[in-house]
């Protein structure tokens, strides 16, 4: 759980909604598409569009008109999660000259590209819902049938990420909603690789972790062949996915373990923010940003990559190490605390994430001081706070861009919250990043008494499939 942030902005140009026939009561959603830049420095899928106010619309507008109006009043959000547009949409009553405006959330709108220089789901914006799950290919199942079984979860994400059926049974769960920011990603686990025959193609970055003092993993939860990321703004949409590449899995692959999360849906703020974790902090305020210069060089794998100049092979350019651990937090234990003492442990304010040296006027983004010393010579932000220690210039520059789901599993047998963190952080060499940071939050951390490490999974994330190709199709036709 390191002190870092994801923040973006992107552009979108809204489009017309799936669904079924025009209401006169209840007007369709607009959907907006989103552009991924294809140059170097422009790792970020941008989404979330906005649909007009409801100022826009004075009479009975038709579907054509509202999305002609949409198109042409289209906004761009912030990636922290903007507040959901409105549009105008026209409502039949009891006297046929009275009308009323019927708010349309742009909520599904947002659409992902899936052919992009990066996989969708690294750079963009966290969403509401999110699946993570793992598969482990079945007995007898080589590189022939991994290859296979790529090529039609690449289909079936591209389909359900423009908001389409997916080609073969569809169970129309998503029937009725727009994309909304739907993304699948795809990473390949250290024992695909003896599985398919593929070892000497092995990135040394998938090298196993090693262990951790704080680790208690449940073994059953942890790695796997292949890994899924599935994220959407909508449950039923993330579900439906979630469904779509199961059934693909077909007799190729059986799931070896499935995780379930959420964060706060866009719009639930008055203005974009810093997410924050079912401990109550806001979560995540130092992490890279895709404006920064070196954030390329810190998250991805280079475009030329190769064995002979980075470690990686030739298949991994543009891809990125997906570290995933399910962090248990001790939550009946973490609330006994008082505020100052929660505040202590993490080394920022709890109302709006500002650094302890700060001072009253201090923000979130107000630079923090660790040197700085009370009346007393006791430093404002102690010496084992986690933020302290999670800063890249604690760390040698170690970076690591986080982009988490919480969940909540219920109440266990010994009548406490299953509920935490499905941790899930993205670099180009986890040996520098998640590996470096975590070894020194193993030193001292404030924090490691409140949580525990339940499962642990590596995985090799490719680039992104180009035009009419499939995800890993380097590695596996190579």
């Amino acid at each position: 759980m390191a002190d870092q942030d994801l923040v973006e902005d992107g552009s979108v140009a809204p489009r017309g909604a799936r669904g079924g026939a025009d209401h006169a009561a209840t007007a369709a959603p607009a959907r907006a598409t989103t552009h991924n830049s294809p140059s170097p420095s422009a790792g970020a899928e941008p989404t979330r569009g906005t649909a007009p106010s409801p100022g826009l619309a004075s009479g009975p507008i038709s579907r054509r008109r509202l999305l002609g109006t949409a198109a042409a009043t289209g906004l761009a959000l912030g990636a922290a999660g903007g507040a959901a547009g409105y549009a105008a949409g026209a409502a039949s009553s009891s006297s046929s000259s009275s009308e009323r405006v019927t708010p349309l959330s742009s909520l599904g709108a947002g659409e992902v590209r899936f052919h992009v220089k990066h996989q969708p789901g690294i750079t963009t914006p966290l969403q509401a819902r999110g699946h993570l799950v793992a598969f482990d290919l079945a007995a007898g199942a080589g590189r022939k049938e991994a290859a296979a079984l790529l090529r039609r979860w690449s289909d079936t994400a591209r389909r359900l990420m423009a908001g389409e059926p997916a080609a073969q049974d569809d169970t129309d769960i998503a029937l009725d909603a727009g994309p909304s920011s739907l993304t699948v990603t795809f990473g390949f686990g250290h024992s695909f690789f003896a599985r398919t025959g593929l070892e000497k193609q092995r990135p040394e970055s998938l090298d196993p972790l090693p262990d951790f003092s704080s680790d208690q993993l449940d073994r059953a939860r942890s790695n796997g062949d292949l890994w899924v990321q599935i994220g959407a703004d909508d449950a039923l949409v993330a579900f439906h996915a979630l469904r779509a590449i199961q059934k693909d899995a077909g007799g190729a692959a059986r799931v070896r373990w499935q995780m379930n999360g959420f964060n706060r849906s866009p719009g639930a703020t008055a203005h974009p923010m810093t997410a924050r974790n079912l401990m109550g902090q806001v979560d995540g305020t130092r992490n890279p940003k895709p404006t920064e210069s070196d954030f390329d060089e810190r998250i991805f794998v280079p475009e030329s990559a190769s064995p002979s100049t980075s470690g990686d092979p030739a298949w991994m350019a543009n891809g990125s190490y997906a570290v995933v651990r399910r962090i248990r937090m001790l939550l009946d234990d973490w609330e006994q605390l008082s505020v100052k003492e929660q505040e202590g442990v993490i080394g920022r304010r709890k109302s709006d994430g500002a650094p302890l040296s700060g001072g009253p006027k201090a923000t979130e983004t107000t630079a923090m001081d660790l040197e700085k010393t009370d009346a007393q010579g006791n430093l404002l932000v102690p010496i084992n706070a986690h933020a302290r220690i999670t800063r890249p210039d604690q760390n040698g520059g170690a970076a690591m861009l986080r982009r988490p789901f919480s969940f909540h599993d219920g109440i266990d047998a010994k009548g406490v919250p299953d509920a935490g963190l499905l941790f899930v952080c993205w670099q180009a060499d986890p040996l520098r990043g998640f590996v470096t940071v975590q070894r020194k939050l193993d030193r001292g951390d404030a924090l490691s008494k409140f949580i525990r490490h339940e499962s642990s999974g590596l995985f090799a994330v490719p680039g992104g499939a180009a035009e009419g190709e499939y995800v890993g199709q380097g590695l596996l036709e190579g």
